[in-house]
């Protein structure tokens, strides 16, 4: 125990689990962090977080002395009652949520008395009921969702817009909700099927947006309209707002594409088409391959072409490659015959971008290539449009998948620029 607050225990030291410990050690719990990986947990006892993630590292380190790091599943049970899962779901060949390492924790976990599971991890509806099934009547179980944006993780786990807690036994989401005492932020009490429920349906409307906004993106080059143009007309009307209605390459990550699929098997199993969200996935791999087209309209045959990828994350301040965009162009790229160069802030290599080279600088990934294709917003990127680049390329071609530079400035410097919906 840490003063009269009580320690904590979690189960995996992925960017889920490290940043729940992290910020719940910040508000006084003694956390203990389980891992089944032992370079992950030597790194942390070191002091390195193995992943990127600003702020996290100092919060970390601040909090020392309330939080330990351990491959022993022992020193986790030995003075918390409550437990987090924080473990991994990514999905199967099939689309659906692998689930062995959410089945290992409730194994290890066993029954001590009087404790609470606490699920963090994403997982289809109806797998509280299943893991109620397995657990001992000592041990109570809460679905507790996370609702964090990689880039500013701290900030939403500490200033939520909303607190989900599904639970079987009231006692145990009373439990739960005390964890969160304080906190400024509407406390929604539900059954477990529908916690489940809220974080995949959150994400597949967002992701549903962002597919919306990339389809008028492509409509409005094909009329002439301009899509910054129409967002911000959209936007304005209280019932939509701008949020996620920005046009570029597509969603990526570790949560849109995996819930999406998730929430559309789950419909399937259940015997329900759900044909919006069929078309939701469909119109974001499509929209990573226009890039291809829009290559093609200005250089033709792609084969022996260079071609600098600017980002490979799927958004900035991460390095979560989790289906980055990124990966599927320069794929295809190479399937054509171009010579793929790349520039990233924080990634400096990734097993799928085998045959890429990446480079040190963005002037050194687009000497002498033939495009540029902006796919993370690095801060960076804006000064791309200028001299000394339009100098050191072949051919002074920019294709903004994010919309990031003014269309005006670059072309006045000498480029050629598309942007994504951009007239």
């Amino acid at each position: 125990m840490t003063g009269n607050k009580p320690a904590l225990g979690v189960f995996g030291a992925g960017w889920v689990g490290l940043v729940t410990a992290a910020c719940f050690a910040d508000l006084g719990h003694g956390v203990v962090v389980r891992d089944v990986v032992p370079a992950k947990i030597e790194e942390l006892n070191t002091g390195r977080v193995p992943f990127h993630e600003p702020g996290l590292a100092e919060l970390i380190d601040g909090n020392r002395e309330r939080l330990t790091f351990t491959l022993s599943v022992d020193e986790l049970k030995a003075d918390a009652s409550i437990f987090f899962s924080c473990v991994d779901t990514p999905p199967t060949p099939s689309g659906e949520a692998n689930l062995s390492a959410v089945l290992s924790v409730v194994h290890d976990l066993g029954s001590p008395e009087d404790t609470i599971l606490v699920m963090k991890s994403t997982v289809p509806v109806g797998t509280g009921a299943r893991i109620r099934d397995q657990l001992s009547e000592r041990v109570g179980y809460v679905s507790n969702p996370e609702f964090l944006s990689e880039g500013r993780a701290l900030e939403d786990f500490m200033r939520p817009d909303r607190i989900v807690i599904g639970s079987f036994d009231e006692r145990h989401g009373d439990r739960v909700a005390a964890l969160y005492e304080g906190f400024d932020a509407p406390v929604v009490r539900t059954s477990v099927p529908s916690a489940e429920m809220i974080k995949l349906a959150a994400n597949g409307f967002l992701a549903t947006r962002i597919s919306f906004i990339n389809e008028i993106a492509n409509v409005s080059e094909a009329v002439g309209a301009d899509v910054d143009e129409v967002v911000e007309g959209m936007g304005l009307d209280k019932r939509i707002g701008t949020s996620y209605l920005r046009p570029g390459v597509g969603y990526g990550g570790s949560c849109f594409p995996k819930d999406v699929s998730f929430l559309k098997l789950l419909a399937g199993n259940s015997g329900y088409h759900f044909q919006l969200l069929s078309a939701v996935m469909e119109v974001n791999d499509l929209q990573k391959r226009r890039v291809i087209n829009k290559l093609k309209e200005h250089l033709g045959d792609l084969r022996g072409k260079t071609v600098a990828l600017l980002g490979l994350a799927f958004k900035p301040d991460t390095d979560d490659m989790r289906d980055a965009p990124s990966i599927v162009l320069a794929s295809r790229l190479q399937a054509e015959g171009a010579e793929v160069r790349a520039w990233d802030r924080l990634v400096r290599g990734h097993p799928e971008l085998n045959g890429v080279v990446i480079e040190p600088t963005i002037l050194d990934a687009i000497r002498d290539a033939d495009a540029a294709v902006i796919l993370t917003e690095w801060p960076e990127l804006e000064g791309l449009a200028s001299a000394e680049s339009r100098q050191a390329m072949r051919t002074p071609l920019i294709i903004d998948g994010r919309n990031l530079l003014d269309p005006q400035a670059v072309r006045a410097v000498g480029f050629v620029y598309e942007g994504i919906g951009r007239a």
